[in-house]
Order: structure tokens, then C-alpha cells, then sequence
């Protein structure tokens, strides 16, 4: 008998909005508030991304920075982290979600989220939602310990998700022909693992990803009306 896996984006699709730049207020108002200062850069960075002049890991790079600073520790920021997971868990997960992950978790799957969120904060959220493993963007520490905003790896976007997903599993001696694969997310960028999944679900999905899961044939669920 196959493995079960249950894998879910977070952004969205498990959450009611996105947690990056709310995670990063929530650190620099907890850490150095004369930071929310630079938010009006942080604002230029976005339009910098729309107008496609930097990539989408240079952006998250140079905001933590802008909102975090360099000179965090792991130690230093982990009651920030567990803040801000809390606060999520309060008030930002999607109800259908947790019935979804709670109905894939007694049917013996195993809950795997992979995000393009840092680990630094997407791993406290995923530990409280019970998920067993978690695939995400990599930060890195310097040699004092402190945390470094560059990405380490890959951005867990697009493409580079099925990627990381795949040296997960290759890491975990997972097979692809040996599990069953059910996909979540709400986003067309997700289509690599969506195609690549046994059961992939548009959750939540934007329009484009509803045409698409029409066109063939997925399920699509809309946990944000429930």
C-alpha cells in the first residue's frame, strides 16, 4: 500500500491572508520599533516587484532587512516567532482548512506544508496546525549566530516548490511511485506540483487557477466563503 501524503501551500490557502509583512511588523514593532519608519521602502520594494525589477526572494531579502535588521539571533527572535504563530492561529486560519488537514490527518496522511514563507515562522505555525514536516524557504546564520535574511537554497516558489518538495522526499527515502500525493493551494504558480500531485485541489484558488483546474479537471474549494 502507498504512503499517503497530504501537502499544503500556507498563504491563502490555509490562512485568510498572506503572513510575510505582517510577520515582519510584528517583529520590528516587538524588536525595534523606529523600524516601521522604513516602511515606506518596504512599499517601493513591492513596486519594484510588480514592476519586475527585482525577483520575488530579493524582495523577501531585502525587507527582513529593512524590518529586522542584521544583528537578530535565532534565541533573539524565537518569542517573536512563537507571538506571531499564536496570533495565527487565532485569528488568521481558515476554518474549512482546519477541517481538511484534521479529515487528512485521521485518514492517516502525512501533513507536509510547503511555502515559500521563511521556515523561521512557518514551521511554529505548521507545529500547532499538527502538520509532521515542513518545506520552506531557508535562512542561513552567520557566524555569531545571528540570522542571516539571504535565502539558503532556493525561494520555495513556483517551480523550485516541486523541487524542494522532491529533495524532501528524496531525503525522507520517499519514492514518488510509492506515495499518493493530495495537493493544496490557492495560487497558479503552484501548477507544477498540482500537476505533478494524484489529487491536486485548488483551494481557495484565484481565477486563473480556477480556469485552469476546470480545464483539468481538479477539485477546487472554497474554504474563505465557509
Amino acid at each position: 500500500m502507498k504512503a499517503q501524503l497530504a501537502i499544503y501551500d500556507m498563504d491563502r490557502t490555509i490562512t485568510r491572508h498572506a503572513t510575510y509583512t505582517p510577520f515582519l511588523i510584528h517583529a520590528a514593532t516587538r524588536l525595534a520599533p523606529w523600524r516601521l519608519l522604513l516602511f515606506p521602502l518596504v512599499l517601493l520594494t513591492m513596486l519594484a516587484y510588480v514592476l519586475r525589477l527585482i525577483q520575488r526572494g530579493t524582495l523577501k531579502e531585502w525587507n527582513y532587512n529593512l524590518l529586522i535588521g542584521r544583528g537578530v539571533t535565532s534565541a533573539g527572535l524565537e518569542p517573536v516567532i512563537e507571538s506571531f504563530a499564536d496570533k495565527q492561529i487565532a485569528g488568521n486560519i481558515m476554518p474549512g482548512a482546519r477541517r481538511s488537514i484534521a479529515a487528512d490527518r485521521a485518514a492517516g496522511r502525512r501533513l507536509v506544508m510547503a511555502t515559500a514563507s521563511y521556515r523561521l515562522y512557518a514551521a511554529a505555525i505548521a507545529r500547532r496546525l499538527g502538520f509532521d514536516d515542513v518545506v520552506a524557504t531557508e535562512t542561513g546564520l552567520d557566524a555569531d549566530g545571528r540570522i542571516i535574511a539571504r535565502i539558503d537554497g532556493n525561494n520555495c516558489y513556483g517551480a523550485a516548490k516541486l523541487d524542494m518538495i522532491e529533495q524532501w522526499m528524496a531525503r525522507e527515502g520517499l519514492t514518488r511511485d510509492a506515495v499518493h500525493i493530495r495537493f493544496y493551494s490557492d495560487h497558479v504558480s503552484d501548477h507544477h506540483v498540482h500537476r505533478w500531485s494524484d489529487e491536486p485541489v485548488a483551494a481557495n484558488a484565484h481565477a486563473r487557477l480556477v480556469r485552469l483546474a476546470k480545464a483539468e479537471g481538479w477539485e477546487v474549494v472554497d474554504w474563505a466563503k465557509e
